[in-house]
């Protein structure tokens, strides 16, 4: 199912600068820094990497326009964030959790919503993710901590 909507603005960046704050992410056992390069990510989000991806998203999506609105209403996409993990070399992210009776009040949805809306913004934010990581990201520069050619 493709969602029929425009793209909305990317994220602005600024969850926490340290990504052991993050449930996802295993913290290595040497401390290699807190570059989390939020600056300059969010500049290839703006540069056409949240678009790329958001169309990629939308033409797979399961929620139906109704649901995405009230996602842009909670402002659950401006809550998405994401980091560069040193760490592992990748981009990671992080997705808002969303409370179950965030749709509760609304008649169109029933009691799976928030659970598909979160499972929905995950798949968005790894699209990001890879869009990010495969397109924008120049593996072979120094640009994001890489050394090697």
């Amino acid at each position: 199912m493709a969602l029929d909507t425009e793209v909305p603005d990317p994220p602005a960046l600024r969850g926490s600068s340290d990504p052991g704050d993050y449930d996802a992410v295993d913290e290595p056992e040497e401390r290699i820094g807190d570059d989390v390069r939020r600056d300059e990510l969010e500049g290839f989000l703006q540069a056409g990497a949240w678009e790329d991806a958001f169309d990629d998203w939308a033409d797979r999506t399961y929620l139906i326009d109704a649901e995405f609105r009230a996602v842009r209403e909670a402002g659950l996409l401006d809550e998405l964030d994401f980091y560069w993990n040193q760490a592992a070399e990748d981009v990671g992210y992080r997705v808002p959790s969303i409370p179950e009776d965030q749709f509760a009040d609304r008649e169109a949805f029933d009691a799976d919503t928030a659970e598909t809306v979160e499972e929905e913004l995950d798949d968005l934010a790894r699209t990001v993710s890879e869009v990010l990581e495969n397109d924008y990201i120049h593996r072979g520069s120094e640009e994001f901590g890489y050394d090697w050619e």
